[in-house]
C-alpha cells in the first residue's frame, strides 16, 4: 500500500457506488430508447425502479455514510451550509454535504415519480391517458435537470474541496477528515 492510500478514507461502500452507477446506466439507457420500439424502454424503467429500491433499501439499514440519517439535515442546517458557501473555506463534509443530500432525496423522489407514471402509462386504465403523459414527461424533464445540477454541485465542490468526488464515487476513498471537517 502506498503512503497516497494509506492517506484515504473508505467513504462510499462497493453497494452504495454500484447503485450509483446502476443508476447513472440505466436512467441514462431508459432516456436514449424512450422513442424505442419494443420493451426495451419499459424494462429498463423496471431497471431504473430496482436500483431504486435497493438504494432506498440501504439508505436505512446500510454502511454510515449510505444511511440517509447520517446525511440528511434540516432544512435549517442546509440552509446555513447554503450560506456558508459563499465563504472562503466552507465546511468538507467526508460523506453528502447537506445540499447534496437533499439533492440525492430529490433525485430518489423524481425518479420514483417518472417510474410510477410510466408503469401507469403500461396498464389498460391508463394507456394513452395525457396527464399520465405529462406527468411522465415533465418529471423526466426535471430529473433531467436536477442531474444537470447534481454535476454541477459535484464538479463546484470537487474544485472547492480539491478533491476529484467522481473518482471518489468509483473507488470509494477521500481524503481522511481534517480536524474542522464534519464527519
Amino acid at each position: 500500500m502506498s503512503s497516497t492510500e494509506s492517506r484515504r478514507a473508505r467513504i462510499w461502500d462497493p453497494l452504495v457506488r454500484l447503485l450509483h452507477w446502476s443508476l447513472v446506466g440505466t436512467f441514462a439507457a431508459a432516456w436514449w430508447t424512450r422513442h424505442s420500439p419494443g420493451g426495451v424502454h419499459e424494462w429498463l424503467g423496471y431497471a431504473v425502479l430496482s436500483v431504486v429500491a435497493l438504494r432506498l433499501c440501504w439508505g436505512f439499514v446500510g454502511t454510515r455514510h449510505a444511511r440517509f440519517a447520517q446525511f440528511v439535515r434540516s432544512p435549517g442546517a442546509t440552509l446555513a451550509y447554503a450560506r456558508s458557501l459563499i465563504r472562503p473555506n466552507p465546511p468538507r463534509y467526508l460523506g453528502h454535504n447537506p445540499l447534496g443530500a437533499w439533492m440525492i432525496v430529490a433525485l430518489i423522489v423524481t425518479t420514483l415519480v417518472i417510474c410510477a407514471s410510466g408503469w401507469l402509462y403500461t396498464t389498460d386504465r391508463y394507456w394513452g391517458v395525457e396527464w399520465v403523459d405529462n406527468v411522465h414527461r415533465r418529471s423526466t424533464n426535471f430529473g433531467l435537470v436536477l442531474v444537470a445540477l447534481h454535476i454541477a454541485g459535484v464538479v463546484v465542490t470537487s474544485i472547492q474541496e480539491r478533491e476529484n468526488l467522481v473518482a471518489s464515487m468509483i473507488h470509494g476513498n477521500k481524503r481522511p477528515a481534517a480536524p474542522d471537517d464534519v464527519a
